[in-house]
């Protein structure tokens, strides 16, 4: 136990940030193995062991990863963030025309010779943030000239959420949506964030009419289905989801049924996913989903707090896109659970069942660490050049 509290003493940055991940890095362990056994029945002969070990492995690479971004200087990402984002269009791109159909959606690359899926959005909105944050830095002294300042920044938005948007509308909406935020704390004026929410709206449309024309491309048909579905209601296995989830979540009552007792992860469609919040809830509940929602908006509030200490613009707004874009997600998630909006694909960050999605949200908590250990150094030289001044002017 003293060496563990040895080592955390030893990290730098945000202590609590490095609790938020521990604390959610043990629900995910502890949620998955619970919610994965339907799956393991279907494609592993029952072996929940063995998914379990493969959600291990995912968060110690996720971990790890996290940990390397961390100790790299936070100003690296600003050099690197064109390349990374000229990788991620072409990628974007390809999944679209070549990417395997599955579930009814292109999203996907398989990695050669790991055998293992890559979802290319969660690369791409990496990168988009990264470079966003990069330009919006860059041209502060220039923010209010449209041609010169302003193109340039909304040009990589448009280009990368409409190429997600066609097998992946949340992430598309939710990554427009952050990117509009992180304008707005850029200082962007109004004028021009409007401007940019209008061009979003006239290229989702576009996307539309050629999905109507394109079918094999888009999802447009489930699109509609589901929003129809959310404001009027469907049949009984069109609410199934639904209404499973909110069994789920009524079950729990207060303090839950315990790890591991859960009933309705057999019926729930991706309960170790798409509906793991649910699953929290009915297994340690009301207790355990307010506590998941408490991290998540401790995650905000301790990054809010370190974007008004960050001495330099790049790292305050990276911090704070890389945040939003955690939190947004997860609040998207569990809106979903207790039907707020309508059905979508989106995991719980850091807690679903691994694979790209939960490593690239761990390595954009290390960038956010690596952002918050500067702040941290920096708050501590100028500590340090006080002391010493004062004492120049004693002696």
């Amino acid at each position: 136990m003293t060496s563990i509290t040895h080592a955390y003493n030893r990290l730098k940055g945000d202590k609590l940030i490095w609790l938020i991940v521990t604390i959610l890095a043990i629900f995910s362990t502890l949620a998955v193995y619970s919610a994965v056994g339907s799956m393991a029945y279907k494609t592993h002969g029952g072996n929940t062991e063995l998914l379990l070990l493969k959600q291990i492995v995912f968060l110690g690479v996720g971990l790890f990863s996290m940990y390397i971004a961390y100790k790299f200087d936070y100003m690296f990402y600003s050099r690197w963030a064109p390349l990374l984002l000229l990788i991620a269009i072409p990628l974007l791109g390809y999944t679209i025309f070549f990417g395997p159909e599955i579930n009814e959606a292109r999203r996907w690359l398989t990695i050669p010779f790991l055998d293992q899926r890559f979802q290319t959005s969660d690369f791409a909105k990496l990168a988009l943030i990264i470079f966003l944050a990069r330009s919006i830095s860059r041209k502060q002294e220039v923010i209010k000239d449209l041609k010169s300042s302003f193109l340039p920044l909304i040009i990589p938005v448009m280009i990368v959420c409409g190429l997600i948007m066609p097998a992946d509308l949340s992430t598309a909406a939710l990554l427009f949506f952050t990117c509009l935020l992180m304008m707005i704390i850029g200082r962007v004026q109004l004028k021009y964030i409007f401007l940019l929410f209008f061009v979003g709206i006239a290229v989702a449309s576009l996307v539309v009419i050629l999905g109507h024309a394109f079918p094999e491309y888009t999802r447009v048909e489930t699109w509609v289905s589901r929003i129809t579905i959310f404001f009027y209601g469907g049949n009984t296995d069109e609410m199934w989801q639904v209404n499973q989830a909110k069994i789920a979540i009524a079950e729990g009552g207060w303090f839950g049924v315990m790890p591991g007792n859960s009933i309705q992860r057999n019926y729930l469609p991706y309960p170790y996913a798409d509906f793991i919040y649910a699953i929290i809830c009915e297994e340690y509940g009301l207790i355990g989903g307010l506590l998941i929602l408490a991290l998540y908006l401790l995650l905000l509030i301790r990054c809010t707090r370190m974007v008004t200490q960050c001495p330099k613009t790049f790292g305050a707004i990276l911090a704070m896109g890389l945040c939003l874009n955690i939190v947004v997600q997860a609040f998207a998630n569990i809106a979903v659970s207790v039907n707020l909006v309508p059905v979508t694909g989106l995991t719980l960050p850091l807690v679903s069942m691994g694979g790209t999605s939960l490593i690239m949200t761990c390595i954009s908590l290390g960038v956010i660490l690596s952002v918050s250990r500067y702040v941290e150094t920096a708050k501590l030289q100028e500590v340090e050049l006080t002391e010493i001044e004062e004492d120049e002017i004693n002696h």
